[in-house]
């Protein structure tokens, strides 16, 4: 039996992607036993994970953690992160290591430069790279994401106006320069017929409660109303998600949702747009994944992840972004 370590400590759209390593390293190594090192706050993204033999998680302690991590006397580890903090873990426990390359200086270059040099890989197919010596491949399925029955919402956690269906609309994001700005969702919200479900953490509620203004029934605020996993269902169970670059975004991957993504500062180049695996190929007959840009921007994509607000301060990544563009493609995936 082989006892692996995969470390991926943060967030939540990057462990999802890590998914099919998990995934196909158990499936397709014999006897494989799988843990999986996480940071607390995140745990809820894997903790459902059938694949998943164990769940190592870093709160309060690192020296407390690294003892329960030597104790359990791994033979490989497959670092997902790649950072000092899993430098640190792999020089204590001292066994062979795979890690995933994050392609820092190709995106210095592009981001720097705007010269485009990274490889057209999916982020997904760049971490399969890493148990690959394994004999593991790429089984084709695309990404997990494990909700438990008891996280699962009810139709009466919503208003009775979006029980026959509803669209899912991401209004947050870790950065401000990934998100469509508050008078495009407020816009996008007017001239839509359709149930709308606002979903985001509680940082975004404020905004969310703005969008929903406009239209109080039409329109549900459930930014900070649900845990992550309640969210990941209703997520499930909505008819097409919108969203920016952000977690739920990968989540809504996972279950196979249509989904309309806009982007801002970031761009798919760097390789983490809906991923459905096989279906990729087919994702524009399948009607599966949209993805609306500002091409040609001269300052686009200005950082690998994001700033609090446009370093330019005319934001047009996202300001440009027609409203009634994101309804014309919304209606063609109803």
């Amino acid at each position: 039996m082989a006892k692996f370590l995969i470390i991926r400590f943060s967030s939540i759209g990057d462990i999802v992607l890590t998914s099919p390593v998990i995934r196909c390293l158990k499936k397709q190594v014999p006897d494989a036993e799988v843990h999986f090192l996480v940071k607390d706050q995140f745990r809820a993204v894997v903790e459902h994970n059938p694949y998943i033999d164990k769940l190592q998680v870093l709160a309060h302690s690192w020296e407390l953690m690294i003892e329960e991590l030597k104790n359990e006397n791994y033979d490989f580890i497959i670092d997902l992160h790649h950072n000092v903090k899993t430098l640190r873990v792999k020089r204590a426990l001292k066994k062979r290591s795979f890690s995933f390359y994050k392609l820092n200086i190709e995106k210095y270059i592009y981001t720097g430069l705007k010269i485009n040099i990274l490889p057209k890989v999916h982020i997904v197919d760049r971490y399969l790279k890493t148990i690959s010596s394994f004999g593991v491949k790429n089984d084709g399925t695309g990404l997990d994401y494990f909700v438990s029955p008891k996280e699962e919402t009810k139709k009466e956690d919503i208003p009775a106006s979006h029980h026959a269906g509803y669209i899912a609309c991401v209004i947050g994001a870790a950065h401000g320069t990934k998100r469509w700005p508050v008078h495009k969702w407020k816009e996008f919200s007017e001239k839509t017929d359709h149930p709308i479900i606002l979903l985001g953490n509680n940082e975004d509620q404020a905004n969310g409660n703005e969008i929903a203004a406009a239209d109080p029934v039409k329109i549900y605020n459930a930014c900070g109303k649900f845990t992550l996993n309640e969210s990941a269902d209703l997520i499930k169970k909505s008819k097409v998600v919108i969203s920016n670059d952000t977690g739920l975004m990968h989540i809504a991957a996972a279950f196979k949702k249509p989904i309309i993504s806009l982007w801002g500062n970031t761009v798919p180049a760097f390789g983490m747009y809906p991923y459905y695996g096989n279906l990729n190929d087919h994702a524009t007959v399948l009607n599966l994944a949209t993805i609306i840009q500002i091409n040609k921007l001269w300052c686009r994509p200005c950082s690998k992840i994001g700033y609090a607000k446009c370093p330019l301060g005319h934001f047009k990544c996202m300001e440009k972004i027609d409203a009634d563009v994101v309804i014309d493609k919304m209606k063609s995936r109803l």
